[in-house]
């Protein structure tokens, strides 16, 4: 059918309304004669919501609701879908024909590509000026804009961490996490009148509030899927990366001050003993367009073993170990991931 119309589906979710009667559906966002050259035309957009029938093995159309530009962003939310149609978030309902407006907001620079939820947060990003951190007050039925990020973002991917906390990729080939400040965080969460006069004074044409950026690493490619997982039974959980010429990469975070000021060394040491073959300086390279941050490069790391043993023994002279306990914590944190 979507062959047929010549409509391309963009996103797709499954979602449980308050409504209990179909149980979980599956919604998907369409877009019908999109075109990009010579200039961007759009025939329609379109959300379709299907149900499950013969025990999940085939779908159902309920019905389709059109919309007014390409929603590529679908995300379940306290029994209700929210929808990121071009650079407007809205909030639906199910209804007998159609997908039912309820409230929306429109002050989302450009085009909403990700949307996420914890709690009543919303995490929304956008293609263009990365994270947006949204509060739903249901007494008000409003969508609000609570805090953003100072810094411009072409997002190719986004993945939510914890409840202040996102990581994000952008189209330059970076990797970041953005967190709301732990004090700005409590504030929120603790007025009782929402922070409605403190929301609705905006700073640099945004919100109020500016989400930090704690971690910057330049991957070298366009990171196109994030993901939190766990490879092995009862091993660290840890962010899995894909990217566009098909590497796999994962992000662990140290548990201990003692392996983050022994892996910084190790780094530090192999930078000036073992630099690039092409003789680029490795920082300059991980900083490309962000001083990197709080990130060790696990693959110069890697490099160690493939040293000439007489610069193993001095490296690790250095750092007041051997070069068999160098080579064992590099494989303790390789085992923590795979």
């Amino acid at each position: 059918m979507l062959r047929r119309d010549n409509e391309a589906a963009v996103s797709i979710c499954t979602v449980n309304f308050h409504d209990k009667e179909h149980g979980t559906l599956l919604a998907v966002g369409t877009a019908k004669g999109l075109q990009f050259w010579p200039k961007r035309t759009l025939a329609g957009g379109f959300i379709h919501i299907y149900k499950f029938v013969d025990e999940r093995k085939s779908l159902e159309l309920l019905h389709k609701t059109q919309v007014d530009e390409v929603p590529l962003a679908l995300c379940q939310f306290q029994g209700r879908l929210l929808a990121g149609v071009g650079s407007v978030l809205r909030l639906y309902d199910l209804g007998k024909r159609k997908l039912l407006r309820k409230c929306e907001n429109k002050l989302f620079p450009r085009t909403i590509v990700s949307i996420h939820t914890y709690r009543d947060r919303i995490y929304v990003g956008d293609m263009q000026e990365s994270f947006h951190y949204c509060k739903y007050r249901r007494d008000e039925n409003q969508l609000y804009i609570f805090a953003d990020d100072s810094v411009p973002r072409w997002l190719t991917a986004a993945q939510h961490i914890d409840f202040d906390t996102m990581a994000g990729a952008d189209k330059f080939g970076n990797i970041y996490f953005a967190r709301l400040p732990q004090d700005l965080s409590d504030e929120i969460e603790e007025d009782p009148t929402g922070g409605k006069i403190k929301w609705e004074q905006g700073k640099l044409n945004g919100a109020p509030n500016k989400v930090e950026e704690i971690v910057q690493f330049h991957v070298g490619d366009v990171v196109t899927c994030l993901q939190k997982a766990s490879l092995i039974p009862g091993g660290g959980e840890c962010l899995i990366y894909g990217t566009v010429m098909g590497s796999i990469g994962a992000l662990l975070a140290f548990t201990s001050r003692e392996d983050v000021d022994f892996f910084s060394h190790l780094e530090m040491h192999l930078r000036q003993e073992h630099p690039p073959l092409c003789g680029r300086d490795h920082m300059a390279y991980r900083s490309a367009y962000f001083p990197v941050k709080d990130v060790i490069d696990g693959d110069l790391c890697e490099q160690y073993p493939s040293l000439p043993t007489d610069m193993q023994r001095k490296i690790a002279d250095e750092l007041d170990r051997t070069p068999g306990e160098i080579l064992k914590k590099l494989e303790d944190i390789r085992n923590k991931i795979i």
